[in-house]
């Protein structure tokens, strides 16, 4: 390895003087992590995440990370591209390894369209965040998602999103919050399972009609993950991110008598109460159901939390996991037997740099990749905790938790930064990479997708019948003036709305007020005058 990148591979190699050798006996030499998703330095309401881009990515090289994407998320209002290069300024001075940046479309109008396509082509941007939730601050509507991934499409980026239906999680926040139920439960109870699956299966579709790559972010629970699987099987062009959090614990946490615990499992969507989630996604990430895995590490400490100590709906959202990650998909995953090493190396680091086309720079040993390499040992054991942890949290979601496996050296871009268990990281040593757009990986199919759904219509002749003529009520008017009346007759009595029920407890009647005709004679009797009784 010289000046950052892999010069020769092979055995009995001249090795020039002054050059340090590692000895990798009995371990296993793989790429460098990709943390596909992590939230460092996060504003949230003028409160900030507590890992700093300098923190965080200590954090994930200590884990065996040599690359994060963080999400840049602009507030209401802020152009993306400012944003954007707010992100660039925090990291470039902190982060200590390579990273890139997401951005998260927060409202859509026209000038966003033409932001996002001077960040593909200027930026090296190619993958963008929309959200199904987060009612009335970000959450975009279903025509409003079908616009973004049209252009995403047209841009050759990847559609990722968070998945979760908004307007069923306001209303269930407000009706537990109104039950009296204000801590941490409140938060997993007020966003059940199935409002995640919704919500994935409703992106596929749209992605499906739109013909746009698409990237369910943070998948949480099993009855999600099933429909990217289904999905997946149909041959839609879908991808998802398990995370950390949601392949090593669950969210019985949610219900721990101490608040300030349970509050630091608090992220959206949550984590699934049900203890046999974990395996489960563990399995389908080892199956190639689920691809790839991020943290999304965004970490606040408790007396930031306890913003929401009356109010769970109040609480700031986020787990670590960033420097936990790879340990704890090698314990669950291949110490199980589930998965073998290299698709170990598949779903921590070669399917993320394939995905967003930074492969082979990142993501494989190989001359001419950039030397960010791990050497693993499969034996070492570590009881995950907060006293130990490089996060500046006082909780970690994964205390007392035993792995196995981890990270004996790690190598970023060239230089060794963490070795016999010390860290030795320059703050702001971190580049910028910078992505292009239609990676191979994933648009060689959408474009031979988009040969195959040209639309024809059928050649006919002109009808040329007769027309019926119809009047078109406007929606907006409201129903009781949307009976059929024209202003030169008017009807003698309103119009019954069918609709409504005549029935009353004290025998009134809808009709009480119509005036009751006299008896009449009926001079035929019923069947008409042949009736039987006259026949004689």
């Amino acid at each position: 390895m010289e000046d950052g990148v892999i010069k020769q591979i092979g055995e009995n190699l001249i090795v020039p003087g002054g050059v340090k050798t590692i000895d990798a006996h009995g371990r296993m030499l793989m790429p460098g992590g990709i943390d596909v998703h992590t939230r460092f330095q996060m504003p949230d309401r003028g409160m900030t995440s507590a890992d700093d881009f300098y923190q965080g990515t200590k954090a994930a090289l200590a884990g065996g990370t040599t690359m994060i994407i963080d999400h840049v998320i602009p507030e209401p209002g802020v152009s993306l591209i400012s944003a954007f290069e707010q992100w660039r300024e925090w990291a470039d001075s902190k982060s200590c390894c390579d990273y890139s940046l997401h951005v998260d479309v927060t409202e859509w109008h026209k000038g966003i369209q033409e932001e996002m396509e001077a960040l593909v082509k200027d930026h090296g941007v190619n993958s963008f965040l929309v959200y199904l939730a987060y009612k009335d601050v970000f959450q975009l509507t279903d025509s409003q998602v079908y616009e973004v991934f049209s252009v995403i499409r047209d841009l050759g980026a990847i559609a990722q999103v968070h998945a979760e239906n908004g307007d069923i999680v306001a209303e269930e926040q407000r009706r537990i919050l109104e039950q009296g139920i204000t801590g941490p439960e409140g938060h997993v109870l007020s966003r059940p399972e199935e409002v995640e699956a919704e919500a994935v299966n409703r992106s596929v579709t749209v992605a499906n009609q739109t013909n746009c790559p698409l990237y369910v972010t943070k998948v949480m629970s099993k009855s999600a993950a099933d429909v990217i699987a289904q999905a997946r099987k149909k041959g839609t062009v879908v991808y998802g991110e398990p995370i950390t959090a949601s392949l090593g614990t669950d969210g019985s946490h949610y219900w721990s008598k101490n608040w300030a615990k349970a509050a630091a499992y608090v992220t959206s969507p949550p984590l699934s109460p049900d203890p046999t989630t974990p395996d489960y996604l563990n399995s389908l990430l080892s199956c190639g159901d689920l691809q790839v895995t991020g943290s999304a590490h965004c970490p606040f400490n408790t007396a930031q939390r306890a913003v929401g100590k009356d109010d769970f709906s109040l609480i700031p959202e986020g787990v670590n996991g960033t420097e936990e990650r790879m340990a704890v998909v090698w314990d669950k995953c291949v110490v199980t037997g589930k998965m073998d090493e290299n698709q170990f190396v598949a779903v921590t680091s070669t399917n993320a740099a394939k995905i967003f086309n930074l492969y082979p720079r990142k993501g494989r040993i190989a001359v001419g990749s950039d030397a960010d390499l791990v050497l693993w040992d499969p034996d070492v054991t570590k009881i995950i905790s907060a006293k130990s942890h490089n996060s500046t949290v006082e909780y970690n979601i994964f205390e007392g938790t035993e792995v196995r496996g981890g990270p004996l050296v790690v190598i970023s871009q060239g230089k060794i930064v963490l070795e016999e268990g010390n860290l030795h990281t320059t703050e702001g040593s971190g580049r910028y990479v910078a992505r292009k757009p239609f990676p191979d990986y994933v648009y060689k199919r959408i474009k031979a997708r988009s040969r195959l759904a040209e639309l024809r219509g059928v050649p006919r002749g002109l009808y040329d019948g007769p027309v019926c003529e119809v009047s078109v009520t406007p929606k907006t008017m409201t129903p009781a003036s949307s009976a059929k009346t024209s202003p030169a007759k008017q009807p003698n009595q309103p119009v019954r709305n069918l609709h409504q029920s005549g029935f009353s407890l004290s025998g009134a009647q809808i009709d009480d007020n119509v005036p009751r005709r006299n008896t009449q004679r009926i001079v035929a009797p019923p069947g008409g005058r042949a009736n039987i009784t006259s026949l004689g």
